[in-house]
């Protein structure tokens, strides 16, 4: 199993399998729009447009679990998301992340990270996820580690 075995609804509605984005370097990460740590969503657009063409992406998962961050709706989420930070990188519709209701691609995220990698659980918004080229979930990165602070983790595996 890897995270080409799950699919998710986009924030456009439409229901995505990560297949899709077999060959990439995936960058999963749960956001939010009303968070200290939303300028992160400038960070991460940063390093798209820069490894893109290289078979990079960022998955953006809206998630309102903490503190009530990102109560949008899907459309203002986008709208958001376009106005202030210009994302262009594939964004999904917002999900829960931990606990009960989690969608299983981040219960499969945290239970499969690597030690020393694994930081523990989802602890707020922003917890970003490496994941090759095979679909292996390689390391685990807090919520406060800037988008910036990756990008060798990146080119390694570009």
């Amino acid at each position: 199993m890897t995270v080409y075995s799950f699919s998710a609804k986009t924030i456009e509605g439409e229901t995505k399998s990560l297949e899709d984005y077999k060959g990439d370097v995936l960058l999963i990460v749960n956001t939010a729009s009303a968070c200290g740590l939303t300028p992160h969503y400038k960070g991460l657009q940063a390093l798209y447009e820069q490894y893109r063409d290289q078979g990079f992406t960022v998955l953006g998962f809206p998630c309102n679990q903490f503190a009530g961050q990102e109560p949008g709706t899907d459309a203002e989420i986008q709208a958001f998301c376009d106005l202030n930070y210009k994302v262009t990188f594939p964004m999904f519709s917002k999900i829960d992340v931990k606990g009960e209701h989690a969608h299983p691609l981040f219960t499969y995220l945290v239970d499969h990270v690597p030690e020393p990698y694994r930081t523990g659980d989802i602890e707020w918004n922003f917890v970003k996820f490496l994941v090759d080229r095979e679909g292996n979930v390689v390391k685990q990165f807090s919520a406060r580690t800037e988008p910036a602070a990756l990008e060798d983790d990146v080119k390694s595996l570009l």
